[in-house]
């Protein structure tokens, strides 16, 4: 079990964290998102800065973006259900509609109080997943809020935590692998029950004493290309400039070095299952992704 000590983790400068974007904006939730389901169970407070998500027996909540975006860094901050959450999943994600959509996900599997979240990530393209790879964390996501972040660009998507990148997907199209590029995709957020399955396999179930369960969100920040009737905010018109360009490197952005050693870093001490390792799974054969990394 991996221990929770904000000491482990040096502090690293990573190439693709410090930008400033024309389409940068830091976020105010009412301006930003709806409330979409929950009967009152979702909040939004302090003045449009603090979100709030709420479950109880009867039902979960959650929200979802106004904007869509074609490629962008996501962050927010978020901070768990505190104490027992097992059988609670709180899931932070972007996705794209239809029976071939694609998505980007994070997942927090809720544990009983004495043992860590597990950090659930899968990418869905053109309707295709089973490409999960989970995480402990190197420190208590109940105590405070820590952001989550997701860059998307043509070339890479690369999950971060405080600014440690711990996951990265490549665009391997060449080698026929289907990438997340031509769907726009919102940002949704929701707190729910899934006991059947959440906490060792749907063994531990929620303990609805402690409910009301809440999960927290501040700080969110999209430096991105919003999607608005069949146009991009980054199209090449609006790009053409050289000060354009400049605030829209992150387009092209990837690891550097110290990235890359930081990405070993994580899935060597915080990696608890990969999907590019589970022969037992694909007895056919690894994805084709798995054997290219």
């Amino acid at each position: 079990m991996a221990s929770f000590s904000s000491s482990s983790v040096p502090l690293i400068k990573l190439s693709f964290v410090v930008c400033f974007f024309l389409t940068a904006y830091a976020g105010n939730f009412y301006q930003d998102f709806d409330l979409t389901w929950g009967d009152g169970r979702a909040n939004i407070l302090s003045n449009g800065q603090l979100l709030t998500l709420s479950l109880d027996k009867a039902s979960g909540s959650g929200f979802q973006s106004k904007n869509e975006y074609l490629f962008g860094k996501i962050d927010m901050q978020l901070k768990l259900v505190p104490g027992n959450s097992a059988g609670t999943v709180t899931a932070y994600y972007l996705s794209s509609k239809g029976a071939t959509w694609d998505e980007i996900d994070f997942e927090f599997l809720g544990n009983l109080s004495s043992d860590p979240y597990i950090l659930h990530t899968n990418v869905f393209s053109q309707g295709k997943g089973n490409r999960e790879q989970q995480f402990y964390l190197w420190f208590d996501p109940t105590a405070d809020f820590h952001t989550y972040s997701i860059l998307w660009n043509p070339r890479h998507i690369i999950f971060s935590v405080d600014g440690t990148p711990i996951r990265e997907f490549k665009n391997l199209e060449s080698n026929g692998v289907p990438f997340p590029k031509n769907q726009p995709m919102r940002i949704y957020s929701s707190l729910w029950n899934a006991d059947d399955w959440a906490t060792r396999g749907g063994l531990v179930k929620t303990d609805w004493s402690k409910a009301p369960f809440t999960a927290s969100y501040r700080n969110f920040n999209a430096e991105a290309c919003v999607w608005t009737n069949g146009a991009s905010s980054c199209s090449s018109s609006n790009s053409s400039s050289s000060s354009s360009s400049k605030n829209n490197s992150w387009l092209s952005q990837e690891l550097d070095i110290t990235g890359q050693q930081r990405l070993k870093w994580v899935q060597k001490n915080y990696m608890i299952y990969n999907y590019c390792t589970d022969t037992k799974r694909f007895p056919q054969g690894l994805p084709t992704e798995c054997k290219m990394s």
